[in-house]
């Protein structure tokens, strides 16, 4: 194992592939070599793996196995002393053609679409270590610099449990939009002036999924050969929920009450009830202060100690009463702050106050609502 091992993605002109060789490149000061199979590349395959001490396969899901098999053929051993990841949603076959060759193996799976910091801070990165020793230190500290929550599991247990955290919770936000295309005869914000926070939740997720790309949510649920027998399960509760409201009397309502809801809770147990019921009224609380029609959202180019104070003193001197503050990352990554203003601020004042901001440099107005 080298001190300063040269990084190969394999699959670089992809977001996530891009987002690594940026983090390789600037986080852990590393050289980044790479090769994307749908474009043409300086290197070849066999160069990749001849240059390359560590070799990461960030490819479509569907894909990845096939990728990796040629890769494990055409080194024909010369990889023995290095490390091979890949960061593909699915974990055991990816892992276990990883394992035909001579390198040590890790499968990584980063929960969460390519961060827009340098870190996945905040985020849970799926680890399993199929072939790992002389490496291993270096594995520490790549994961270490990540700042990721590292979950460490087997593959077939990732995959058994993605089956329900991506499968499942696609599947049903995607059901969902399916029907309320049917249901909903005022559009897309028709149901909107009736939202509850248990509605604005599932239809924030239901948007992002639907703006993500397509192919990455096709491929979790067609590659993972446990979302199948989920859906199957999930459909049959469906259906009994179904069927029991159709027949609607007293015997259906309890059956409900005790399979639905109070076998539900007592598998998720009352301290879990508690802490999911706390996080939702935070959540909704959030949700409100993003709603609030009086606000500025503020982006500022001093990211150190002192700037929001600095920012801050401006409404303070302006006698701005602020209901909230959030902070955000925008498409691209700068980091905003969204202030709810209170109800009986002038707009004058306000309009004041956004000017200060900008005319000393404090920060950028980039919205507003009065």
């Amino acid at each position: 194992m080298k001190s300063s091992p040269v990084v190969g993605i394999v699959g670089e002109a992809g977001a996530y592939g891009r987002w690594l060789r940026q983090f390789f490149e600037q986080r852990m000061h590393l050289r980044v070599i790479g090769r994307d199979p749908a474009l043409d590349a300086a290197l070849s395959e066999r160069e990749l793996i001849e240059q390359a001490d560590v070799l990461v396969f960030s490819l479509p899901i569907r894909h990845t196995t096939t990728v990796i098999e040629s890769y494990v053929s055409i080194a024909d051993g010369i990889e023995q002393d290095c490390l091979w990841l890949d960061v593909t949603s699915i974990k055991k076959a990816p892992v276990e053609v990883m394992l035909q060759s001579r390198a040590e193996v890790v499968g990584l799976h980063p929960m969460c679409a390519p961060p827009k910091t340098s870190t996945m801070k905040g985020f849970t990165m799926a680890v399993c270590e199929a072939r790992l020793d002389d490496w291993r230190p270096w594995v520490r500290e790549f994961l270490a610099a990540s700042e990721a929550a590292c979950s460490f599991t087997d593959p077939g247990n990732h995959d058994r449990a993605m089956a329900l955290v991506q499968g499942m919770v696609h599947a049903a936000h995607l059901a969902q939009i399916a029907v309320r295309r049917e249901w909903a005869s005022e559009g897309v914000d028709g149901l909107h002036p009736f939202r509850t926070v248990g509605y604005m939740l599932d239809d924030i997720v239901s948007r992002r999924i639907l703006a993500g790309n397509p192919a990455i949510y096709q491929d979790i649920q067609f590659e993972n050969p446990h979302v199948a027998p989920m859906l199957r399960r999930y459909i049959a509760c469906l259906d009994e929920l179904r069927r029991l409201v159709e027949s609607g009397d007293d015997a259906a309502r309890e059956r409900m009450r005790e399979v639905l809801l109070d076998a539900g809770a007592g598998f998720c147990g009352r301290d879990a009830l508690a802490a999911g019921s706390l996080a939702f009224e935070q959540l909704g609380y959030l949700l409100a202060d993003m709603d609030e029609p009086r606000f500025l959202s503020v982006f500022l180019p001093e990211d150190q100690p002192g700037s929001l104070r600095a920012l801050l003193s401006v409404f303070e001197r302006q006698g701005i009463n602020l209901d909230s503050i959030h902070s955000s990352r925008n498409a691209t990554g700068e980091l905003h702050f969204r202030i709810g203003i209170g109800a009986g601020v002038d707009g004058e004042d306000l309009q004041e106050a956004a000017r200060a901001i900008e005319a000393k440099g404090i920060g950028r107005v980039i919205a507003r609502g009065d």
